[in-house]
């Protein structure tokens, strides 16, 4: 499998999913349908574990991805590696992996054995975050996991142990994956230039959250709008 360039595009396995994925978070997957078991076969057929790659864009309508179904794909993607499979009896796979990247579908191709895209690699653009922001954001979602308490699990998962990234760029991701979105907004901090502007985004939308809760004093109107995986 060659590695995916910057430059010109590369061919990648594709997993389209009904979630929007982000850099640097790990995804649980059951892997049943057919042409996805090929896909993990053929991954499992790299040598190098580093290599084990495939692209994921979120299904924006649907669940197909036959003749006209690059139609209801986003085109902002995540790049993620295989990093634990486990093979069951009856020939389907448990399987995670972890978002290293951004992309961008230029094409997909699902005509073979599972879907192909040829992709381009969508870097993050370095700028400086003041202190206000990660502050801002750091306090936002802190607020928000307080009011969240009573109603569902932790975001981040156990209260007495997990804690924020420092780093802004990580920081930023990690609100993106926890903050319980609906999908639209969930792609539109995956497509955000820099950290600065996906801190910004994911402040305003938590901020609008905790109104919300205010008012009618129940689970998170996102709740129920989130668009869960499709099935595979």
């Amino acid at each position: 499998m060659a590695q995916v360039s910057e430059h010109p595009t590369s061919a990648v396995p594709m997993f389209p999913l009904g979630t929007v994925l982000f850099p640097g978070m790990s995804v649980p997957l059951r892997v049943f349908e057919d042409r996805y078991r090929a896909l993990v076969h053929h991954l499992l057929r790299e040598p190098d574990p580093a290599m084990r790659l495939f692209g994921s864009v979120a299904i924006r309508e649907g669940y197909e991805v036959g003749e006209h179904g690059a139609q209801s794909l986003y085109r902002v993607g995540c790049l993620l590696q295989l990093t634990e499979v486990e093979a069951n009896p009856d020939g389907t796979f448990e399987v995670v992996a972890v978002g290293r990247d951004r992309i961008r579908l230029d094409r997909l191709e699902a005509g073979g054995p599972y879907p192909a895209g040829q992709v381009t690699m969508v870097p993050e653009a370095e700028v400086a975050v003041s202190e206000e922001l990660l502050s801002a954001a750091r306090d936002t979602f802190t607020a928000y996991r307080a009011a969240v308490s009573a109603y569902r699990a932790d975001p981040l998962g156990d209260p007495g142990t997990a804690t924020l990234p420092k780093d802004p760029t990580m920081l930023s991701w990690t609100l993106a994956a926890v903050a319980p979105l609906p999908m639209a907004e969930r792609q539109a901090l995956l497509e955000a230039e820099d950290a600065a502007q996906r801190l910004t985004l994911v402040t305003g939308m938590l901020r609008q959250e905790l109104r919300a809760m205010s008012v009618i004093a129940s689970l998170p109107a996102t709740e129920m709008a989130r668009t869960r995986w499709s099935p595979n």
